[in-house]
């Protein structure tokens, strides 16, 4: 895809600072400027980030390999083609509601390639998903677009009797606008206020929302390709437009030159081919009774993720996505007066599957009935639930796909990296707890000896032998000298621990360094991911934050990345 671009754009092309873009990706972007990054990565288990669920799925651990078909290798994607090759997809349907979704803006003539390719019986897709988070939420949104483009562009290498394209889901009847309305900028979270309920993808782009576009532009107008961003922000946010376009129109925005196709799957003509299922779910309750019995048996060594309900469908309308109940024989909107007879609710879902919305639990079936697919990236969490859906698609015999564990990073500027290596540490040991931290800094640094260990190991071998003495004379001495043992040791580790206390107040100002290092590349002890947001990274860096990124995107290696020197 990058030589195709580099090939279609002069390379004499120069960048917003004058110099000449000499092995120019994406030189479409007149205002391109290359971001010079290197990367480097660490096992997850290193990062002490990740549940153990995850770790045994990526290190293919014996406990697991009974709730998923294929694991990400060269021979399992081979095995999950041939497998999905045997399932019927309504590529027509599905061609048209990519079309549709992308009928506001222009494809690339890689989108429009890609798109055709779909319709082919020897096409698949590579598919990530997410809910519309405004101004896409976290980095870690970006991070999983870019391995779905990478890793469709590494499998068109390895399998060439197929071919593979990447494809965004959007989620867009998610109704938690909690989680959805806000993102960190700079530390600060930025929320956007409204009345509007129901669907988040529903909901309309309004007054608020654009004061908020104008806030963000304030504070980030000012940086090298804070403008060009503010474009960006504004086209894809315009009042009036539902959440849903305007993430599309980000997306779009970012990755169309990248080829990724963009489905909003809020149609009836997508949820019509649920219709069977979603029967079951109202009728029989079955998928509830297939996802408990996979999850009582997850649950034996993991902490499980969801817990299915007898129902697993909303009811979605403008302005309300309720819950649907069944009592006495009648199906309740939870939160309204409204209820249906039996005979009045299949004839609903008959004449009107879009108003029935799946939940966690029916989602991912939904999502791999209607794509031609073979691997969903997602991240810890979500591999964690999609592996409590197996038995699900099993009796539906709807193909499991290959679960790919999102790539994951820590983002660290030229600056940072210099900071960090003034103070003779390397990120990974920011992983650690500041506790521990400032226990190794001090013990690094410091001139005095300050653990007791030796003195403790002595002292514990002078009281076994005045215990061995102590209890030839008399057995029932063995109780004090013991007792007496354990207040003199315990006063040793207090002396020990105030020691390194004291010591510790001499590495005050080097403390606050690797502090205030930490902060910026830790933010609130927590992963730079699930807090930060790209649009501060575009502004100072523009489009060439992106191409770093992707460029350092591994396909299959499932390992946790430091990209820096930008």
């Amino acid at each position: 895809m990058v030589n195709e671009l580099c090939t279609k754009f002069p390379k004499s092309l120069t960048n917003n600072t004058g110099i000449s873009i000499i092995n120019c990706p994406f030189a479409s972007y007149a205002k391109y400027t290359r971001v010079d990054c290197t990367a480097r990565f660490l096992p997850y288990s290193d990062t002490n980030q990740f549940s153990s669920l995850v770790l045994d799925y990526i290190g293919q651990h014996k406990n697991l390999t009974g709730f998923y078909n294929h694991f990400p290798s060269s021979e399992g994607f081979k095995k999950a083609v041939e497998e999905r090759k045997k399932f019927k997809t309504d590529r027509s349907l599905l061609v048209e509601a990519i079309r549709q979704t992308h009928s506001s803006k222009p494809m690339s003539s890689l989108q429009s390639r890609n798109l055709e390719a779909l319709a082919l019986e020897n096409t698949f897709t590579v598919c990530t998903a997410h809910q519309p988070n405004i101004f896409s939420g976290y980095l870690y949104f970006i991070y999983k677009t870019l391995h779905a483009v990478t890793l469709a562009e590494n499998l068109n290498k390895q399998i060439t009797d197929a071919h593979f394209v990447p494809v965004f889901y959007i989620g867009s009847e998610d109704n938690d606008l909690d989680e959805l309305s806000q993102i960190n900028l700079d530390g600060q979270k930025l929320r956007w206020e409204t009345k509007q309920t129901g669907a988040v993808g529903r909901m309309k782009v309004d007054k608020g929302l654009i004061a908020l576009v104008h806030r963000i532009g304030g504070r980030l107008g000012v940086e090298p390709h804070g403008a060009a961003l503010m474009e960006i922000v504004k086209d894809s946010y315009t009042e009036g437009v539902t959440i849903a376009e305007a993430t599309f129109r980000l997306l779009n925005h970012l990755f169309a030159d990248y080829g990724l196709l963009i489905l909003q799957p809020d149609r009836a003509s997508l949820k019509k081919q649920m219709i069977l299922l979603f029967r079951d779910d109202l009728n029989t309750h079955l998928p509830y009774h297939l996802v408990e019995r996979t999850r009582a048996e997850l649950s034996k060594a993991y902490k499980v993720q969801v817990n299915p309900r007898e129902i697993n469908l909303f009811y979605l309308e403008e302005g309300s996505r309720q819950r649907i109940l069944k009592k006495d024989g009648l199906y309740l909107i939870d939160g309204t007066n409204k209820q249906f007879s039996h005979e009045e609710m299949m004839a609903e879902l008959d004449n009107h599957p879009e108003k029935f919305s799946p939940n966690v639990v029916l989602r991912g079936i939904f999502q791999e009935t209607i794509l031609p697919n073979i691997a969903f990236i997602g991240g810890g969490s979500e591999t964690a639930y999609w592996l409590e859906l197996k038995s699900l698609f099993d009796h539906y015999q709807v193909p499991f796909p290959v679960l790919v564990l999102r790539n994951s990073y820590v983002l660290m500027s030229e600056t940072q990296q210099l900071m960090l290596q003034k103070t003779g540490w390397k990120l990974e040991d920011l992983f650690q707890s500041d506790f521990d931290l400032m226990n190794r800094l001090v013990k690094k640094q410091s001139n005095h000896k300050l653990s007791l260990e030796q003195e403790l190991t002595e002292a514990q071998k002078l009281y076994a032998t005045i215990r061995a003495n102590a209890t030839s004379i008399d057995q029932t001495l063995e109780k004090h000298v013991l007792a007496i043992e354990k207040k003199a040791l315990t006063h040793l580790r207090d002396l020990e621990k105030k020691m390194l206390r004291a010591e510790k107040r001499k590495f005050e100002a080097e403390h606050r360094q690797l502090q205030k290092i930490k902060s910026e590349l830790f933010p609130n002890n927590g992963l730079q991911e699930r807090v930060e947001n790209i649009l501060p990274y575009y502004a100072k860096y523009g489009k060439g934050i992106i191409d770093c990124i992707y460029k350092h995107s591994p396909a299959m290696d499932m390992q946790f990345g430091i990209i820096s020197g930008f």
